[in-house]
């Protein structure tokens, strides 16, 4: 029987042929690293390879480390084998990785979406025999709005809470979910207000992105200065003493999640945004269209329903076992930078 291009083992997604593993969650020599989230890029690696614009990134989570960077669709050989970077639009720095060896050509997605969020590189399709994909959202329930349309109702649901006399605190992601929050946000309704966590990752990413200018919050800062103005904060901050300077305030998540309310309600969550930095359900199965790819793989997510529905139109999908699991990460994370 013929050795699949590439095998999922106790380490990570493995390329036998090039002797190199793609976000393995295991330490190795060698790792092709698709984007700069935790669950992605971890600490232990002898050798890293990934994008260019993720190397700020995963020098600042990670410390001193053997790292080289290429540029989109720049190729490069191993053993034989080209990889090469394509744009994935999940979040800054984020990569699909292209893997060909004697005209066979799979792709692995890392995490991604299609929508054009103005923050990271745009998606591009590739094409391929074997299609390595997340499907976070694999349900049909997801279905995403504009993106325009989520950020008018986070705008009004400050602008409202102003009105009221209580600071907005909305909670996303230090890395990816944040800057897109930053970005979008209406600066004359007042100020941005950051915690640690988010003004870390935030400064790294300043020299790639354009931003309004945020205010980390100290323990100088008064609560009278922040109140009426907006704090964007990680998820792990929610219920820590370091959110009583805000009161009084009113909660929100932007997350994919809260197409749930459940997810809401379990979260203590006064409002939710449905804003995702993965793909929805639509939007996963138009990325397997355009690939031309008959073979798809499906990993961290609803794996077993999503790749069901595949076999049910004609794919041969199955699913694979992975410790890819952003998502949560930072639900359960300690803050960082109080």
């Amino acid at each position: 029987m013929k050795t699949p291009l590439l095998a999922f083992n106790d380490k990570g997604i493995y390329c036998a042929q090039a002797d190199v593993y793609l976000d393995p969650w295991r330490p190795v020599d060698k790792a092709i690293i698709s984007h700069g989230h935790a669950d992605h890029s971890r600490w232990g690696h002898k050798k890293y390879i990934t994008h260019h614009s993720n190397i700020p990134i995963i020098n600042h989570r990670l410390g001193e480390i053997n790292v080289s960077g290429k540029n989109w669709n720049e190729t490069f050989m191993i053993n034989n084998v080209q990889f090469s970077f394509h744009p994935a639009g999940h979040i800054i720095g984020s990569a699909q990785i292209r893997v060909e060896y004697k005209g066979e050509v799979w792709v692995f997605t890392g995490d991604y979406k299609t929508e054009d969020d103005g923050v990271a590189t745009p998606y591009e399709p590739v094409k391929c025999h074997t299609f390595i994909t997340e499907c976070t959202f694999g349900l049909p329930a997801f279905k995403w709005q504009p993106q325009d349309e989520v950020f008018a109702e986070i705008n009004n649901w400050w602008q409202q809470n102003q009105s009221d006399g209580r600071t907005s605190v909305i909670f996303g992601y230090s890395l990816g979910k944040a800057q897109r929050l930053l970005k979008y946000l209406d600066t004359s309704i007042g100020k941005i207000y950051t915690h640690g966590a988010i003004e870390n990752m935030t400064e790294v990413l300043r020299p790639q992105l354009k931003m309004p200018k945020t205010t980390r919050i100290t323990r100088d800062i008064k609560k009278e200065e922040i109140k009426g103005n907006i704090v964007v904060a990680p998820p792990s901050a929610h219920g820590t003493p370091w959110i009583k300077k805000m009161v009084p305030y009113v909660t929100a998540s932007a997350s994919g999640w809260m197409t749930f309310r459940g997810a809401r309600r379990r979260r203590a969550i006064d409002r939710g945004f449905v804003l995702s930095d993965h793909c929805d359900w639509q939007g996963l199965l138009s990325s397997i269209k355009e690939t031309g790819a008959e073979k798809i793989i499906c990993t961290h997510g609803y794996t077993d329903i999503f790749s069901r529905y595949l076999r049910e139109i004609g794919y041969d999908a199955r699913t694979e076992q992975t410790q890819y699991e952003e998502e949560n990460a930072e639900q359960t994370s300690k803050p960082e930078d109080e």
